[in-house]
């Protein structure tokens, strides 16, 4: 534990990687401490006078962002795994229609244009 909030000081404040609180605790503790202690903002916690970073923390923390974030990962994962796909139908395999993970057709690829290459040559 010791280790990783080294790594990721942020983890203090955000209470990240602690197991034994619900996500809705752990939700309620990071906006105390985003808003101040009794849930208000006060006079000296102002927008204008946050750093960057903290401003970024903020922002972050909304529903509209976390929804939007998920909506674009979403969409990167779907594009990484169409290319895959597209992949996965230019390498010759007995059966062609066999199930490979992710490694594997990587691997399959490099044999692949590792045996066009040396046909090319010789």
């Amino acid at each position: 534990m010791m280790e990783r909030e080294a790594l990721h000081p942020i983890s203090k404040c955000c209470n990240v990687g602690v197991q034994s609180r619900t996500r809705r605790e752990r939700e309620n503790s990071i906006n105390m401490n985003l808003n101040g202690s009794n849930g208000v903002m006060n006079s000296t916690n102002s927008l204008s006078s946050l750093s960057r970073e903290e401003r970024r923390r903020r922002r972050r923390a909304t529903q509209k962002y976390r929804t939007a974030h998920a909506t674009r990962e979403r969409v990167r994962v779907e594009a990484f795994n169409l290319a895959f796909a597209e992949l996965r139908k230019l390498l010759p395999t007995l059966p062609p229609d066999k199930k490979l993970s992710k490694i594997e057709i990587l691997r399959l690829a490099i044999c692949y244009i590792a045996y066009l290459n040396h046909v090319l040559e010789a």
